[in-house]
C-alpha cells in the first residue's frame, strides 16, 4: 500500500471546496478549525487539498518525511509501528477532527491508515505553521488538542499497565464514547470498525482474551453487539466505574 497522494487513482477530489464544505468538517467541530471563523476558514481552504479516501488507504509511511500535515474530517484511522521483529504495534486510533502526522522531527514516527472510507484534509507543514502565526486561537486550540492527547496516552498507559482484561476492554470503550460525545455524535451507540486483534493489540490483550471480556461485558449487560461493526453501551455510567476498578 502507498501513501495516498496526488498521483494516486484511487484518490478522489472532493466535489465540495472552500469554506462551504470547511464548515462542515469534521477539524470544524472537534479539530483545530474550530477556532477559526469564516474569514479564517476561508484563506486556510486555499492552502489545504482535500481529498476522499478508502479503508485501509495509507495516509503516510513512519519514515516518510515530515512536510505535510494531515486533518481527518471523516472517517477513522488507526496509527501503527513496525517493531524490529516484523510485528505491527497499534499505537492508537483516529477520529474525524484529529490531527495526524504533526511533528517537529524530520520524518513521520509511524504509519497511518484508513479503517473506513472517509475524507482527510492535507496541508503542507510551512502552511500549517504559517496558519498558526496567523491566527492565534488555532495556537491555543493546537495546545488544547495536544494536552487532550497527552491525557489519553497516560490513560492508556495506566490501563495497559494496572487494569485487568475486562477493565482494560471497558476503559477503551469508555475512550470511544468520549471520542464521540467531543464530536457531538450519539456515545452510546458506536461504530466499532477496528477488529478485536488490533483492539487487544493496543491493549496488550491476546485476541481471545479481548473476546472473553466482550463476552463478559455483555453478561454484565453493559455491551450490546447489534451487527453492522457497532456496539451498544446501555449503561456509560456502570462502565466507566468498571473501567475504574470501582465494580467486582
Amino acid at each position: 500500500m502507498n501513501p495516498v497522494d496526488s498521483t494516486r487513482a484511487s484518490e478522489t477530489c472532493a466535489p465540495t471546496s472552500g469554506p462551504v464544505a470547511c464548515a462542515k468538517c469534521g477539524s470544524r467541530v472537534a479539530g483545530i478549525c474550530a477556532a477559526l471563523d469564516m474569514a479564517g476558514l476561508e484563506e486556510i481552504s486555499h492552502e489545504t487539498r482535500r481529498t476522499q479516501v478508502n479503508p485501509r488507504d495509507v495516509l503516510y509511511h513512519e519514515g516518510d518525511s515530515a512536510q505535510s500535515v494531515v486533518m481527518l474530517t471523516r472517517g477513522v484511522a488507526k496509527l501503527t509501528r513496525q517493531m524490529p521483529d516484523g510485528r505491527q504495534q497499534v499505537l492508537g486510533f483516529r477520529f474525524a477532527g484529529d490531527i495526524l502526522g504533526f511533528t517537529t522531527r524530520r520524518t513521520f514516527l509511524s504509519d497511518a491508515e484508513m479503517l473506513t472510507e472517509g475524507q482527510v484534509c492535507r496541508i503542507s507543514r510551512r502552511d500549517f505553521e504559517g496558519m498558526l502565526a496567523r491566527f492565534p486561537a488555532t495556537q491555543r486550540r493546537l495546545i488544547e488538542l495536544c494536552s487532550q492527547e497527552l491525557a489519553e496516552t497516560q490513560e492508556q498507559l495506566v490501563t495497559v499497565g494496572r487494569r485487568q482484561a475486562e477493565q482494560r476492554v471497558a476503559a477503551f470503550l469508555i475512550t470511544l464514547a468520549e471520542a464521540a460525545r467531543r464530536r457531538n455524535q450519539p456515545h452510546d451507540v458506536l461504530d466499532m470498525p477496528m477488529t478485536r486483534a488490533e483492539i487487544g493489540d493496543l491493549l496488550g490483550l491476546a485476541l481471545e482474551t479481548v473476546s472473553r471480556a466482550f463476552t463478559a461485558l455483555k453478561k454484565r449487560g453493559l455491551v450490546k453487539e447489534p451487527g453492522g461493526h457497532k456496539v451498544e453501551l446501555p449503561d456509560i455510567p456502570a462502565l466507566a466505574a468498571l473501567a475504574d476498578g470501582d465494580m467486582d
